[in-house]
């Protein structure tokens, strides 16, 4: 039985080489004029999307690789001490995988939960769990990041404690909080029932 088989040029369109992998910081954040600091504070010091569907329009649109509907892989690098604030995706599963390094997960309302990643280790986080990770080896650290929309919904919002909003405008000013509200960063206290 015969296979249809791609040519080298159409397989290669389907790599992400690592040195040639754009931040999403580089094409989201200064198109937005969100300076570095502000972005500091709720993601890791560099994400390099790697692939996401075709018709994929957020944080990760930049991806080399158009994947399947339902999936969005990226690499975060963090130097020691590095990962984001506390958060929560409000569509997502958000999926960790150590490639190097030590991550510290925590977890819960105020991040009372935690456990350390070594390398190789995965950990799956459910949608509306709040979440943050850190570096907490002595030498840069990288985890494979897997999203998995549990809607319909091809988006990946993102949710910070209002706090953080006031944090940012004080710091960097109104136009770096709205580019990143444009970009899908949300702050807003959790719903009640």
């Amino acid at each position: 039985m015969r296979t249809k088989s791609l040519s080298s040029e159409k397989m290669e369109a389907r790599v992400a080489r690592f040195n040639k992998l754009q931040t999403y910081q580089r094409q989201n954040f200064e198109a937005h004029d969100i300076p570095p600091g502000a972005v500091e504070k709720i993601t890791a010091r560099r994400v390099y999307p790697v692939m996401a569907p075709a018709d994929y329009q957020e944080r990760s649109v930049g991806a080399p690789v158009k994947g399947p509907h339902g999936l969005i892989v990226s690499i975060a690098e963090c130097e020691p001490g590095n990962g984001p604030r506390l958060h929560r995706h409000l569509n997502t599963v958000e999926n960790f995988f150590c490639l190097s390094g030590r991550f510290e997960i925590t977890w819960g309302d105020q991040g009372e939960y935690a456990l350390v990643l070594e390398p190789l280790d995965m950990i799956s986080v459910p949608r509306g769990e709040n979440r943050r990770f850190r570096n907490v080896s002595n030498e840069i650290g990288r985890l494979l990041v897997m999203i998995v929309p549990e809607t319909d919904e091809q988006v990946d919002p993102i949710s910070y404690a209002p706090s953080l909003a006031k944090e940012i405008e004080d710091e960097y000013g109104k136009i770096a909080l709205e580019g990143l509200q444009k970009i899908g960063f949300k702050f807003e206290d959790e719903p009640t029932a």
